[in-house]
């Protein structure tokens, strides 16, 4: 089916208290990946292109590559712009054809960040796409719990955030962290209970890999609809493909050695479209299940029978 816009996916995941999965799109073996788990368990996707993959591929072809396998499949797709870093690369975006676009002026000065931010939103909103926004700043790996803390958004600039640049939907700091490659962050829940008593429109987490599952689930209870999911998949597809070559040192087909790797992949896809209730979510026909099925407060973990594994 044609892409579709992020307010769409996100809206019903706000109303149903789920959160959509969004995962990068680094190479055509992960993007399959993603998208043979998200068609098995009938679950919305966002697919997104990061700056790291803008820099190896290119904005076009990573977007081209999307576009096309959603035309395939039935159920809603989202192509998202993820850290966009400027008012002219969401101009590119837009005009390649993304459904969802990103600016990220959350290392910019308060008030900067506001000005390009809105000046985004309202170049976008004139086509008819929505804007994911940042505030506050979800740093990476190796700073101290003490930077986290002092990084994190605060409910009150939220508020006025959102109120001023009329973005879409609003990226929080709340203790996750970038590139962690286990499992050892808690999330600030007071925080995002107290951003999602402010703020209106849905809340997405960033830096997923690395935060408890537990914590997680308690998020999407108090407002957080999009959890970003990179590094998880990245450690699946490099440890699968090493393996496949150890088994194999003398294979010269990548094909053979990619297709273990891309396995690996969809099923910590799955293991994360269930663990965010998003499972389920979508009709033979590929519309929303309506009315939307509220998730029970503090289901997943256990009883979907997710492991201890890295998010």
């Amino acid at each position: 089916m044609p892409l579709v816009r992020s307010t769409e996916v996100l809206q019903y995941a706000h109303e149903a208290r789920f959160a959509v999965g969004a995962f990068n799109a680094d190479n055509m073996e992960i993007l399959q990946a993603i998208i043979e788990a998200a068609e098995e368990e009938r679950a919305p996707v966002i697919l997104q292109v990061s700056g790291p993959t803008i820099l190896y591929a290119g904005l076009t072809l990573p977007a081209a590559m999307v576009r096309t396998i959603a035309e395939e499949v039935d159920i809603p797709v989202v192509l998202h712009l993820d850290h966009g870093i400027s008012f002219a690369q969401n101009v590119h975006a837009l005009r390649t054809g993304f459904t969802s676009l990103m600016f990220d002026g959350s290392r910019l000065p308060y008030e900067e960040n506001i000005n390009i931010t809105t000046q985004v939103v309202q170049m976008a909103h004139s086509a008819g796409i929505p804007v994911e926004a940042e505030l506050g700043k979800v740093l990476q790996t190796g700073v101290t719990a003490r930077e986290v803390a002092n990084a994190m958004t605060e409910p009150d600039e939220a508020a006025d955030f959102v109120q001023r640049t009329g973005c879409d939907s609003l990226a929080v700091a709340v203790g996750s962290i970038h590139a962690m490659t286990d499992r050892q962050a808690e999330l600030d829940i007071d925080r995002v209970h107290s951003i999602s008593e402010q703020v209106a429109i849905p809340l997405v987490l960033h830096g997923s890999s690395g935060v408890k599952h537990e914590s997680v689930l308690e998020a999407i209870t108090y407002g957080v609809c999009k959890v970003n999911v990179s590094t998880y998949l990245k450690q699946a597809f490099v440890g699968a493909l090493r393996d496949a070559m150890q088994a194999e040192p003398a294979e010269v087909d990548f094909r053979k050695l990619f297709t273990p790797a891309r396995e690996a992949v969809k099923e910590r896809v799955r293991e994360k479209l269930r663990l965010f209730g998003a499972s389920g979510r979508i009709s033979g026909t590929g519309a929303f299940r309506s009315p939307p099925v509220q998730r029970r407060s503090g289901a997943g973990g256990a009883s979907n029978g997710i492991n201890d594994a890295v998010d």
